[in-house]
């Protein structure tokens, strides 16, 4: 099988965390700016655990500065993905990374970001989820919040939160939760993959999500996961991020089939390929190797995917037409 031919549906990845190194390298030798450092020799990223991986992040994205630079980014991402089969894609962006959470500039920002995707929309389409970043805090979540639902429509789909999972609780993050569900936002929010169960549980309870990103550690309560079956709430989970960043025990075979096994709504996603030294063949290959999945597996994978995507009929619809004619 050539898994690099399949089509794909990803609800999982961050548009700066999605950037090749090299479009990275790039823009930093066109502004002059010096971040050798968060290379490898191999001209990869070089991080050593989760926290130095976030500000390694956060140091590319200082190379992100202008509308027209964001523009770049989404066309280079898009080819990417498109040349491993993705045919559908949902990606977390940012106002804090475009614009500092300004609304005037977060539109323009938008603007060149949809530009780009749509003038990839035969080919792969892009819908971008607002995400406020949960280290920098509650009240800096509130203008990513504002510029989400002053935006929501045809590109913007939905809410959710990134970042460091450890830093505060989900509860503080309440009012920004409510504000986008008001607005009629799709929401979805990082947790369990670093923290426990009951970061799992508190982020359901508090912010009321209808997506987990990651969500693995759900499976060390039984009862937390016979919630999650009953509520049907999908998780984006992204095996070979797991893997590489040491959230699955280096010993410890990675739980995707038993998540899905318990009756789940599991979906497979990139994360930050780049980083991660994975695309969606790669992960697609993963789930083959590992655990035995075929045509019917992925296929199965593609259809919950695409239901619990955040877009509008017309393009489940779409998206839909596409999986069946490749």
């Amino acid at each position: 099988m050539t898994y690099q031919s399949l089509p794909k549906v990803e609800l999982h990845s961050h548009l700066e965390g999605c950037a090749p190194p090299a479009f990275i390298r790039g823009l930093a030798a066109e502004k002059n700016i010096d971040i050798s450092g968060i290379f490898n020799a191999d001209g990869t990223y070089a991080f050593r655990d989760f926290d130095h991986f976030l500000k390694v992040y956060e140091a590319a994205c200082t190379t992100l500065q202008t509308p027209q630079d964001f523009y770049r980014l989404t066309k280079a991402v898009l080819e990417e993905s498109a040349a491993h089969g993705v045919v559908y894609q949902e990606t977390f962006i940012s106002p804090d990374f475009c614009g500092g959470g300004d609304l005037g500039a977060w539109r323009d920002y938008l603007a060149a970001m949809k530009q780009a995707a749509d003038e990839m929309d035969d080919t792969i389409t892009l819908r971008g989820i607002v995400t406020c970043i949960r280290h920098f805090g509650a009240d800096e979540a509130k203008p990513a919040a504002h510029c989400a639902v002053e935006t929501f429509g045809d590109f913007v789909i939905g809410f959710g939160m990134a970042g460091g999972e450890m830093a505060g609780r989900p509860s503080d993050f309440t009012y920004v939760f409510d504000q986008a569900r008001e607005a009629g936002m799709p929401l979805t929010c990082h947790a369990g993959e670093w923290g426990g169960p009951d970061m799992v549980a508190e982020t359901l309870d508090a912010l009321k999500v209808a997506r987990l990103g990651h969500g693995i550690n759900a499976r060390h309560d039984a009862d937390l996961m016979k919630r999650i079956v009953e509520e049907e709430i999908v998780m984006e989970v992204c095996p070979i991020s797991n893997i590489v960043l040491k959230a699955i025990p280096p010993d410890q075979r990675h739980p995707f089939d038993q998540l899905r096994d318990s009756g789940a709504r599991v979906t497979v996603s990139t994360d930050d390929p780049p980083f991660f030294h994975t695309t969606m063949t790669a992960e697609f290959a993963y789930l083959a190797e590992t655990f035995g999945y075929g045509e019917e597996d992925f296929a199965a994978l593609n259809q919950t995917a695409l239901d619990a995507a955040f877009c509008d009929d017309a393009t489940r619809a779409k998206i839909a037409k596409r999986l069946e004619t490749a």
